[in-house]
């Protein structure tokens, strides 16, 4: 006779093919009725909320209908996260009366239960599937496990059993997005057929699901509420989430629905629990990698935030990632310094609730987020020094070479945008400024993410306001103008630029004043104002001049030729681009050098004069190579393939064409990368 207590199917159950894919073939039978080695427990883990029951139920629905097990099944929910959890000994009990042994015929010790148990499940030849659903300590269901290889056992729990053998792990991440926004629309389509909200309101529904985190609980929370308040747009729900401080206590706030098994729909106590079971050491880590800027985090910035040494630092990520608590992310091969780690955006938020909950716990988050800061910072400097360097000049500090701090500064781009966001707040502001400027050239000069830079440098500047330091305020205007003028916004640029020239001027600082005259006269190039741009940039070439600043006398060169080019003044164009070289090169500013050879090359081209342009371009292209810098390598690919194209030469232009879209990809520039492959498609 089969015994059966599975729970109904999950109403609802929506993706989790490849999770299925992988348990599914080892719970059928051996069709030989004889595997060597077959796999017989099988565990799926994940953080709280994941779907994991849900799994193990679909999982054995599916399973019981291709009748692989006509022993039946048995199912637990061991309660491993609750108050109370349920022991073995009381498990064993409910899988007794299942196996039909009750009443009288019950033994009156735990021992002789067991025993009765293990000799049922041995005595019988039809294979089992037996469910421990939700535990929290092996010693829940060690004791319950067949002790025979014809039957398969299925266990969920948040933590992963990491010391057992002959285990199959089984870890659950969140919903790819599809498949979140098919949770949420078969929810509201089961509830009522007529429900169009998802049709209607794709953007917001997409919007909600990135809100709920891809977490299955938070994503049936959200599809009760809007089942309730179904004369409301979804929109009118991710405003209110979005508006909360914790989005976990506005979807529990909003809700008091249960599942289809009695559970009430909450997410919090969720979260509370898994934080609760947690060492004081493991929860303070937590509630301080909930305060670190961007959304993975690399071992040594947790080592800072912590104040603790990385093999410490690393043994507590471990810990916490056994609890399904936090993810680690390889970046890098070779150590686990390489590994970056991440967590659930709900976690985040809730950890960081409980370390702004008092006192003591505010205090504690500040200091973290002061010495990360630091570290950011320091980290920041080594790298701009690097990049900054000429390959004949090394410079000591972290990263060995150029290449590393690149690596570097690209792992941590989120982060450490997010880091400067803290010059808001005053205790950071010092700090976070400086790391503002360590950032400058490689945000402008190495990979152009000028939106990147825009949201650096408006907290950072107004930061520097308050702190009263003018010149650090002109410098990075001065740079936003820079941001602004790439991305097209000439006017706006022009206003940082002005505003930086009169701090530069009420701080006494020519050479500063300079450079803002300098990038005045750009915007102006750029707004086809070019005898006003020709007088901007002479008026910054003079002062840099007197000053005796020879890397911004160069750089009013090089640009005083792109306005003599403008204003078709060839001759004088080409005379300004050579000063400019020359100079660059002496001061040594190799990649401003570069720049200029790629210049000297356009008027070359537009003077008919090719294999001259090609030498210039050549030169250029030589000094971003040794120097790394992709962005400039793919500009003088497409400059190459332009002029090869403008004397008929389509073949070779469409090969070089294609070079620099490479060259653009590997310095992260999608944009400019998609614009020259599409031109080159159509040399022909």
């Amino acid at each position: 006779m089969a015994t059966a207590t599975l729970p109904p199917r999950p109403l609802g159950f929506t993706g989790r093919t490849a999770e299925l894919a992988r348990l599914l073939p080892h719970l059928a039978p051996d069709p030989t009725g004889a595997a060597a080695h077959p796999l017989l427990i099988f565990v799926v883990t994940g953080m709280g909320g994941i779907g994991k029951t849900a799994l193990a139920i679909e999982t054995a629905h599916k399973a019981c209908a291709a009748e692989w097990f006509p022993g039946g099944t048995l199912f637990v929910d061991l309660q491993g996260y609750d108050d109370n959890p349920v022991t073995a000994d009381q498990a064993v009990l409910a899988l007794l009366d299942a196996l039909g042994v009750r009443g009288a015929d019950l033994p009156t010790t735990a021992a002789r239960q067991y025993a009765t148990y293990h000799a049922l499940l041995a005595g019988r030849r039809d294979r089992m599937l037996l469910i421990l659903d939700n535990a929290s300590d092996p010693a829940q269901y060690l004791p319950l496990l067949p002790g025979t290889d014809r039957h398969r056992v299925l266990i969920t729990s948040r933590d992963r059993p990491d010391s057992l053998t002959g285990v199959r792990l089984i870890d659950l991440e969140t919903l790819p997005e599809d498949d979140s926004v098919a949770l949420i629309t078969r929810a509201l389509h089961d509830a009522d057929e007529r429900d169009d909200r998802p049709a209607r309101e794709p953007d917001a529904l997409h919007e909600l699901t990135a809100l709920c985190g891809h977490l299955p609980l938070a994503l049936q929370i959200a599809a009760a509420m809007l089942r309730r308040r179904w004369s409301r747009g979804i929109a009118s729900l991710v405003a209110e989430i979005k508006e909360a401080e914790d989005p976990t206590v506005a979807l529990d706030n909003g809700n008091r629905g249960t599942d289809q098994y009695g559970r009430p729909l909450v997410l919090r106590p969720v979260l509370e629990t898994s934080y609760r079971r947690l060492p004081p050491d493991q929860a303070r880590l937590l509630r301080l990698l909930a305060l670190a800027p961007g959304r993975e985090t690399g071992t040594d910035a947790v080592a800072a935030l912590a104040d603790l040494d990385t093999e410490a630092t690393v043994r507590r990520l471990e810990d916490l990632a056994a609890s399904c608590l936090v993810t680690p992310i390889r970046a890098d091969e070779g150590s686990a310094n390489g590994v970056r780690w991440r967590l659930h955006d709900l976690v985040r938020a809730y950890a960081a609730g409980v370390a702004a909950s008092c006192p003591r716990l505010v205090a504690e988050g500040a200091a973290a987020r002061a010495r990360v800061l630091e570290f950011y910072r320091l980290c920041a400097l080594d790298a701009d020094a690097l990049l900054r360097a000429s390959e004949e000049r090394p410079v000591p500090g972290r990263f060995a070479n150029r290449r590393e701090a690149l690596a570097w500064l690209d792992r941590e781009r989120a982060a450490l945008v997010g880091a400067v966001q803290w010059a808001r707040e005053e205790p950071y502001s010092p700090a976070a400024v400086r790391l503002a400027l360590h950032l400058m050239g490689y945000n402008l000069d190495w990979r152009r993410y000028c939106h990147d830079w825009i949201a650096i440098s408006r907290p950072a500047c107004q930061a520097a306001y308050r702190l009263g330091d003018q010149v650090s305020a002109a410098r990075i205007l001065n740079s936003l103008g820079f941001a602004l003028r790439e991305l097209g916004h000439i006017k706006q640029a022009m206003a940082a630029h002005t505003r930086a020239g009169e701090l530069y001027q009420t701080a006494d600082d020519a050479r500063g004043e300079a450079k803002a005259w300098n990038n005045i006269g750009l915007c102006l190039l750029a707004l086809g104002e070019v005898e006003e741009a020709i007088e901007a940039l002479t008026h910054s070439w003079i002062i840099h001049h007197d000053t005796e600043y020879l890397t911004g006398e160069a750089t009013a060169l090089l640009n005083l030729g792109n306005a003599f080019s403008a204003a078709n003044r060839p001759t004088e164009a080409i005379d300004a681009y050579i000063r400019a070289i020359e100079l660059h090169h002496a001061n040594g500013d190799f990649i401003d050098e570069a720049r200029s050879w790629s210049n000297l090359g356009i008027t070359q081209k537009e003077t008919g004069h090719f294999a001259e342009a090609v030498e210039c371009y050549l030169r250029a292209q030589k000094i971003y190579r040794d120097f790394g810098n992709w962005q400039g390598v793919g500009e003088t690919y497409a400059n190459l393939a332009i002029a090869h194209a403008s004397v008929g030469r389509h073949a070779e232009s469409r090969i070089l064409g294609f070079q620099s879209a490479a060259a653009y990809i590997q310095a992260g520039d999608t944009v400019n990368a998609d614009k020259v492959r599409a031109w080159a498609e159509e040399q022909r």
